[in-house]
């Protein structure tokens, strides 16, 4: 080809300086600010008068005359970075109205002075907003550059470490030295409030007046539990020691004296040069100087960073190569301070006087693997505890569980019953010492007898006075009912929680073997939420979809093309004459229009002819997409014949999607390196230099290259969101037919644009433009300041990017499908039916929104939509209000109400129906919108008159939320929505995510659930009760921020209506029965020492007492709280609304706290009072009363629990009997020891008859009544588990069984 070919040429000829640039689409940024009316009064200000603008960052103001530069201020508003750290105002000198807006708040206006401001402006003393709230959920990172930067010496380590201190490259997990373990695992256990309440009762119990107990047996749980805990924790971090000495004393190429030597890994410093092999481990973040790639291209695996198994492309700078051949290893690196963000790099080097921009793109991170490439060489810049991999070790933020909140609840009441029953006791100690105060030298408890000098006499020892003694008594009170208040709960919750994490995480029902991902517990404090969720939040890209996209449709030059025929790289002849190479491409099914292939087969000539080429060359260019050759030459711009298979390797689904699309229609990408890219058109090479590339981001939602044609001409081509793309098209021209033709070219895209997404593909619009001399010099200069900039590069670069992407010629637009997940719509199903609200926030356009609600089935064609699309908080009160009026809303609690009467069934089986496994194809469907209410709509359908028996679904946009959020409307928005069967929120933002979960928090108590898989996720996930990730395509961002990881949606069906369920239930049990077990034992002792003149005296034994709750009751509770499940998981999953009873509270509320309590208290006194009248005229001593009642409780409370179990298993059998067992046997090996006052107190007792029927008396009486309201309730106030209960055992369908509905409990 020669440079006269029409194919090296840009295919749009000259490019001419617009005359008015057309206004940006700022958007919506999240809960930030209006920022579209706020562009648009700057636009009204520059039309009439100068404006000033104001910046902290800036010594001196800019003075805004032109409209152009309103498009980068308005830009410039957009970035995260300016909202997030600093201050910016905007003055005009004519305008009187002052237009204030603020980060987290819509526009406010107020008149004088005339200034615009435009920051987060908070006073310490008032409370936090909404956005301030949500950005302190949100996993923010310093930003480093607001700190002066590293200096990195290349090869020259001594004078980078001589300069700054740096951390060497040795890494330390463990915790403990030999010196340092003992007291600093005892400082670390005892943060816990359980082991200083044990220490403070074993303390008191050290002092004479009150030496309740032995002093050893009050040590001994205290010391046992550290013991166990110290020895566990020394075994673990040997372990960490071992692995950190492995991990030290690897080995690397480090450059030495010109040579490449081995060194170990703990050995090597900032700043030096270091060679990796192919399948080696990176030692330390390094940024890449060379690899074995020609065109500076390595391959990494992020597996043991981020869990990505895809591989990753970094690049080594074109500039550095030749120190790999030359041996000239110099120059210095400035890079930002170490920081824990692994997406994001920011550095620059210096070669001689150069200035060249590191990134992202630059440096491979500690712990990758080099793949598929045979070397690369690097410069240490972060080393040892430096890294990103070791700065991310940290445990994230724990979350509290909702029942662990009604447990504290309930302790402050246990608390409160602990202090009345100790005053109880030192008050009747008092009023006894007063009326026995003349004979208390005759009771041995108060004297004893001492010589001097060898004679007797006899003294008060014991008594300290009245006062002194009620004190005493008091404080023996506390050491004796110390398990009232149950610190060891916590303990043994968490426990449990490690066992049923140990199963979810094990259950291979919810391993997804399409990605080998598994259920991840990243948190073990709220497993029992899961079985409370009201609320699901959930994104749809990755989430509720496969997020693997293949390319459908296509709109060029106003025509749209795609569904006539779907080939595969294996298509015919007739697409182009590069046969041989596109068939080599590895890519999915493609739909191949033939009548695009003709148009495409052309020559080069005609404006329609022109849009298509320049639309698949920007499909083909305008991406970071890489070629990659698995077979035969790696060489990829060899002869086709020679060329072996391409894989196409790349971060974002949705460009390798369109890059296979323009390879099926003969433009195929062959080689991309940082400095140009080769396409394959049709059989033909054309190699463009890549001058800049302005990647997407979530503020501008466009991406950009500029590339150079062989004729020299600049072009910029463009991709991006339709509402980021549509507002910075050319609008004018001076050919008035053209224009006319253009206006029709747009408005056919757009109608497109509306067909694609009702069919629920994903869009985006395409367009390009050609620079002049002056606009490229303009770009260039700046673009070359923002990308070696160390100080808001991002920023600076979006404002690089402003000055071209606007006044865009439209070449076209794509539609791509991004199918659903296996089993989304029968989750939605089964989750709706279990009570469980499910929202969707999406980024997506309304029309792909809609056709995704109706595939899933989240919206049915029954249901009413009501739409909200306002522009202006006017229209949105308005659109609101005529919602709630036609709809009969009225208030928060009213839509609660409607909603409780709509969803809850108490009791009656009868509506658990099976959930249905079939899937419906609706995915095309169109939607009868029966009641709309839109933008200009206000008018409703005449069939829809109240809310009785309708079911409403709310659409609503981001640019509607922008009025609504952190506003008067925002309690009109909880209204509508909590009274609607579905919310979907489109086009929201990351902030907005989080912004509509925190609504419902705020103002409810419903548990809630966020579930995502991108970054623009995590906000919404950390806000959340509970956070979930997708382990998906989109990075790993959102499950490290997540409570709870999984592969596909699908599983969170089961993980909530069948672990969701076991653990609430088992977990509220094992609360109310800790509390019974330890009220029953202390209230047993309250009576007694009633009857022993309120002294703190005890009939238990020492260790008796000990043991009750080390060994004699809590190893079944453990096992319970793991393995009971009170249904099996085939029926939790076929009647979905047996979820409900963790919505009722069914397993744990108040009114439950205080039957147990009212049977606590009836055990305790059978437990006192049948000894008690038994031996009442026995001589029977204080020891062998007390060995009948520890036994006698021991049984009584495992009985108990023996009655609530659901399903034995061999383990359950021997923690519940073999507790009792062990009992026994303690009690033979503690009475056979002489020293002790019980010396051969059980082989006494156990002879006697009495003792015996005495102890089964106690059980029988003690629970009988349990036993009958049982019965009772079971027989008339069946629960919907019991009647699926009985189901189960009996083989029968629950709609056999009777049952009656019964009232909430609160």
């Amino acid at each position: 080809m020669t440079t006269g070919d029409p194919l090296l040429l840009s295919s749009s000829g000259s490019a001419d300086s617009p005359s008015k640039p057309a206004r940006p689409s700022v958007g919506s940024l999240g809960c930030l600010c209006a920022t579209d009316s706020f562009s648009s009064s700057l636009y009204e200000d520059c039309e009439t008068a100068s404006v000033t603008l104001t910046d902290e960052r800036e010594a001196q103001p800019r003075h805004l005359r032109e409209l152009s530069d309103v498009s980068r201020v308005a830009e410039r508003f957009q970035s995260a970075d300016s909202q997030f750290f600093h201050r910016l105002s905007v003055e005009c000198s004519q305008k009187e109205r002052q237009r204030k807006v603020s980060w987290g708040g819509a526009m406010e206006r107020q008149h004088s002075p005339s200034s615009l401001e435009i920051g987060m402006v908070s006073s310490s003393h008032e409370k936090p907003n909404r956005s301030q709230r949500i950005r302190n959920k949100s996993s923010q990172f310093e930003d480093p550059s607001e700190q002066e930067p590293r200096k990195i010496y290349i090869n020259d380590p001594n004078k980078t470490n001589d300069r700054y201190e740096f951390t060497g490259n040795e890494i330390r997990t463990s915790k403990y030295t030999l010196i340092t373990f003992l007291p600093k695992n005892l400082f670390i256990q005892f943060h816990r409030l359980a082991y200083v309440y044990f220490l403070v009762i074993a303390a008191l119990n050290q002092l004479p007046p009150l030496a309740v107990f032995g002093r050893t047996a009050s040590l001994f749980p205290l010391l046992f539990v550290l013991f166990v805990t110290a020895i566990k924790d020394g075994y673990e971090d040997w372990r960490r020691h071992r692995s950190d000495r492995n991990e030290n004393n690897r080995e690397a190429l480090v450059l030495q004296h010109g040579d490449f030597r081995s060194k170990k890994w703990k050995n090597i410093c900032a700043g030096e040069v270091v060679k990796i092999h192919a399948n080696e481990t990176m030692p330390c973040d390094m940024v890449l100087l060379g690899t074995s790639d020609p065109n500076g291209i390595a391959y990494i695996q992020t597996m043991n960073l981020d869990g990505e198994s895809n591989l990753k492309t970094r690049y080594a700078r074109q500039e550095t190569t030749s120190m790999i051949y030359d041996d000239t290893y110099s120059g210095l690196i400035e890079c930002e301070l170490p920081n824990r963000n692994i997406y994001e790099f920011t550095a620059t080097m210096k070669l001689d006087s150069q200035r060249v921009p590191l990134g992202q793109s630059n440096i491979v991170l500690r712990g990758c693997q080099l793949k598929n490439t045979e070397w690369v060489i690097g410069v240490v810049v972060y080393a040892g505890q430096e890294t990103k991999a070791m700065l991310n070790s940290t445990i994230s933020p724990s979350k509290s569980s909702n029942l662990e909140s009604y447990m504290n609840r309930e302790t402050l009441w246990l608390s409160a019953f602990l202090l009345i029953t100790c005053s109880v006791v030192a008050t009747g100690m008092g009023v006894w010492l007063f009326k026995n105060s003349k004979n208390l030298d005759a009771l041995p408890y108060y004297r004893r007898k001492y010589f001097t000098f060898g004679r007797e006499n006899r003294k008060d020892f014991k008594f300290y006075g009245i006062a002194l003694e009620i004190f005493f008594s008091f404080l023996s009170s506390v050491i004796i009912f110390q398990i009232m208040i149950p610190i060891s709960l916590y303990i043994t919750m968490e426990l449990v929680r490690v066992g049923q994490s140990y199963f979810m995480i094990g259950d291979t029902r919810m391993y997804d073997s399409n990605s080998g991902s598994r259920f991840q517990c990243r948190s073990l404090n709220i497993n029992e939420d899961l079985g409370q969720i009201r609320y699901i939040f959930s994104d749809k890209t990755g989430t509720l979809t496969q997020n693997k996209m293949e390319f459908q449709q296509a709109s060029i030059y106003g025509k749209n093309y795609g569904s006539s025929l779907q080939v595969t790289s294996d298509f015919s002849h007739e697409i182009s004459t590069a046969e041989s190479l596109r068939q080599s491409v590895r890519k999915p099914k493609v739909n191949v229009d033939l009548a695009l292939t003709e148009l495409l087969n052309q020559p080069l000539i005609g404006e329609e002819r022109l849009s298509a080429h320049d639309f698949f060359l920007t499909l083909a260019a305008c991406n970071t997409v890489i070629p990659v050759n698995t077979e035969g030459s790696h060489d990829l711009t060899n002869e086709v014949d020679e060329i072996g298979a391409i894989d196409y390797q790349g971060e974002s689904p949705d460009e390798q999607a369109l890059v296979i699309a323009a390879s099926a229609y003969g433009y195929t990408l062959v080689e991309r390196t940082t400095g140009h890219i080769v396409i394959d058109v049709l059989g033909e090479r054309l190699r463009l230099d890549v001058l800049g590339l302005h990647e997407f981001d979530s503020v501008r939602k466009r991406m950009s290259v500029i590339v150079r044609f062989p004729d020299n001409n600049v072009k910029v081509l463009v991709k991006g969101a339709d509402t980021s793309m549509l507002n910075i098209l050319k609008v004018e021209i001076d050919d008035e037919l053209y224009d006319s033709l253009h206006v029709k070219i747009r408005e056919a895209t757009e109608n497109h644009l509306s067909a694609y997404s009702s069919e629920g593909l994903r869009t985006l619009v395409i367009g390009s433009k050609n620079l002049t001399d002056a606009e490229f010099s303009e770009w260039q200069e700046m673009y070359e300041e923002a990308s070696t900039s160390m100080h808001e590069r991002s920023a600076k670069l979006r404002q690089a990017a402003g000055l071209v992407e606007c006044n865009l010629t439209l070449l076209g637009a794509t539609g791509i499908e991004d199918k659903l997940q296996d089993g989304v719509p029968e989750a939605i199903d089964s989750l709706r039916q279990a009570g469980i609200k499910v929202w969707v926030l999406t980024g997506d356009k309304q029309e792909t929104a809609i056709s995704i609600g109706l595939s899933c089935r989240l919206l049915t064609q029954t249901m009413h939509l009501i739409i909200i699309n306002g522009s202006s908080e006017v229209e949105c009160r308005r659109l609101l209000a005529e919602a709630k009026a036609k709809f009969g809303i009225k208030s928060a609690d009213f839509g609660r109400d409607l909603q409780g009467t709509e969803d809850m069934y108490h009791g009656d089986i009868s509506k658990l129906r099976p959930s249905n496994g079939h899937l419906s194809e609706t995915g095309a469907q169109s939607l009868e919108l029966t009641g709309v209410i839109g933008g200009d709509k206000s008018e409703y359908s005449e069939n829809v008159t109240n809310f009785d028996g309708t079911e409403l679904a709310l659409i609503i946009d981001g640019s509607s939320l922008v009025y609504i959020l952190e506003k008067p409307l925002e309690s009109e928005l909880f209204d509508l929505a909590t009274s609607c069967k579905v919310v979907i929120c489109c086009r929201v933002a990351p902030l907005q995510k989080a912004g509509i979960v925190d609504l419902i928090k705020s103002r409810t108590s419903d548990m809630t659930l966020a579930i995502g898989d991108g970054a623009n996720d995590v906000s919404m996930i950390q806000m959340a009760d509970v956070g979930v990730g997708i382990c998906g395509q989109e990075g790993r961002q959102a499950v490290m921020a997540s409570d709870f990881a999984m592969g596909q949606f699908r599983f969170l069906k089961r993980l909530l209506l069948v672990h969701g369920h076991w653990n609430y239930q088992r977990i509220a049990y094992m609360i109310l029965y800790n509390f019974y077990r330890n009220a029953v034992f202390v209230l047993m002792l309250f009576w007694y020492i009633l009857y022993t003149a309120y002294s703190a005296t005890l009939a238990l034994t020492d260790w008796s007492s000990v043991f009750y709750s080390l060994i004699y009751t809590s190893v079944p509770t453990v096992v319970v709280g793991i393995l009971d499940k009170n249904l099996s998981h085939n029926t939790l999953l076929c009647y979905p609304r047996l979820y409900e009873a963790g919505l009722r509270n069914e397993g744990y509320n108040l009114t439950l706290f205080w039957i147990t309590m009212l049977d606590t208290l009836w055990q305790s006194l059978v437990l006192f009072y049948v000894p008690f009248f038994t031996y009442n005229i026995s001589t029977m001593d204080i020891w062998s009363l007390g060995s009948l009642w520890t036994i006698a409780v021991v049984i009584i409370v495992n009985i108990h629990l023996a009655m609530d179990i659901q399903r034995w298993v061999l383990i359950t059998h021997l923690a519940v009997w073999g507790s009792i067992a062990a009992t026994f046997l303690c009690m033979v090996l503690i009475d056979s020891i002489p020293i002790f006052p019980n010396y051969g107190t059980i082989y006494n007792m156990a002879a006697s008859r009495t003792y015996w029927l005495s102890v089964c008396l106690i059980i029988v009486l003690g629970l009988l009544p349990r036993l009958l309201c049982k019965v009772v309730y079971q027989t008339f106030w069946p629960s919907d588990i019991q009647i699926a209960r009985e189901a189960e055992l009996f083989k029968k369908l629950p709609q056999q069984l009777g049952s009656r509905p019964a009232s909430d409990i609160s």
